[in-house]
């Protein structure tokens, strides 16, 4: 188990993992008053959350299947990273892809927090890369079915 040195300034309890398997943890609106977002509106919501990550792991801010199924709501910069040096306040930037306005109120669970390790690499310059099956091939290079 991993030890994470956390801050909570807000009005809710620490993120904490729902079931047993569940790989990431909610995040919620730290706010005084509901939040309307209009279709195609953006916002910056604050947690009130602050955390110490060990180096070599990141915390990545992503959508809730629900608000985004149900709602249109999501993580705009989708997943956002939280770097391990990083010492302020997790805020989380939603959008609503929908038609119609969703109101955000105090306390909501707006996104998830998966707490990950990350590599750093080293480039190597070379004058060609490795042949593969695939090769060069892209998006919907490998088929539909």
């Amino acid at each position: 188990m991993l030890k994470v040195k956390i801050v909570n300034k807000s009005n809710w309890p620490d993120p904490f993992y729902a079931t047993e398997a569940s790989a990431g943890m909610d995040l919620r609106a730290n706010i005084d008053a509901p939040i309307v977002l209009r279709p195609l509106e953006r916002v910056l919501v604050p947690t009130g959350i602050y955390i110490e990550l060990p180096v070599g792991y990141e915390a990545q801010i992503r959508p809730r299947s629900g608000l985004a199924t149900k709602h249109g709501i999501t993580v705009i910069n989708s997943p956002g990273t939280v770097d391990a040096d990083y010492r302020g306040e997790l805020r989380t930037s939603l959008v609503n892809l929908s038609n119609e306005p969703f109101e955000i109120v105090p306390g909501e669970r707006i996104a998830q927090m998966v707490v990950a390790r990350h590599e750093r690499v080293e480039w190597e310059d070379v004058e060609a890369l490795n042949e593969t099956a695939r090769g060069a091939g892209g998006w919907g290079s490998t088929g539909t079915k």
